[in-house]
């Protein structure tokens, strides 16, 4: 993520979440990373995951489905300043999340008026969640509309953005390889911090934890200095662009 930023001098990440809470377990270090350098991140839920990501909530006596919005709502919002992000929420549901085509458009509208450098989202198949296949479709479809000079001739068009995919619950079913381990161990601290304040999926911090340590240890093993313990995994969508094979 060093390219430069169409409107300033730092590059700018938007991330598109399928549910309030992915983008704290697969993405948190990159949010965190990229605030801390000084840059921008804003992030779009698309829905709460009020039916399929909450199970600790649902667990509670008398609970409903507008309180578990509630709820994820103030955990992802709290775990967003945290990461030093700003965060917006779609509310579309979940199991399935259905996005329909003015909601694309709207989307599109976010990613120009935003103009990042690179976007984050799920990958493109996921056989245990296909919420997050549509987020993904959806991402790379608002994308070619923004990028489209007569979509909206009153904004200007985007440029080409990279598409970054974060690393799947189970990567090895979904087809995820990574092509980029980011070093996020000087932020490692603020995505714990984050996760912990996503207590409706409180059994998965453990789980990206360790996640995190063994990136760390690949990331080492493929040249990084051995100052390196935490990574996170990422696969992109497009070709990198560049003037040398180094």
């Amino acid at each position: 993520m060093s390219t430069t930023s169409q409107n300033s001098a730092a590059p700018s990440v938007l991330v598109i979440s399928a549910h309030s809470g992915d983008f704290v377990w697969r993405a948190g270090g990159a949010i965190a990373l990229t605030a801390h350098h000084g840059s921008p991140v804003h992030v779009l839920c698309l829905s709460y995951g009020e039916r399929g990501e909450s199970r600790g909530l649902w667990k509670q006596e008398g609970m409903t489905v507008e309180r578990v919005k509630q709820a994820r709502h103030e955990e992802a919002a709290k775990a967003a300043e945290v990461l030093g992000a700003t965060i917006e929420f779609l509310d579309l549901g979940d199991y399935p999340l259905r996005v329909e085509p003015e909601v694309v458009d709207r989307i599109a509208g976010i990613i120009r008026e935003r103009k990042p450098d690179v976007l984050l989202t799920h990958v493109a198949n996921d056989p245990y969640n296909r919420d997050h296949n549509q987020a993904h479709e959806t991402t790379l479809t608002a994308r070619m509309i923004a990028q489209a000079h007569g979509a909206d001739p009153s904004t200007p068009a985007l440029g080409a953005p990279q598409v970054l995919q974060f690393e799947p619950h189970q990567p090895e079913v979904c087809g995820f390889y990574p092509e980029l381990l980011l070093d996020i161990t000087p932020v490692f601290d603020r995505k714990v911090e984050a996760m912990k304040c996503m207590t409706a999926q409180e059994h998965l911090v453990r789980y990206y934890i360790d996640l995190g340590m063994r990136r760390g240890v690949q990331a080492v093993r493929n040249g990084a200095p051995s100052s390196v313990q935490y990574a996170e995994a990422y696969k992109r969508t497009f070709p990198t662009v560049g003037a040398q094979l180094w």
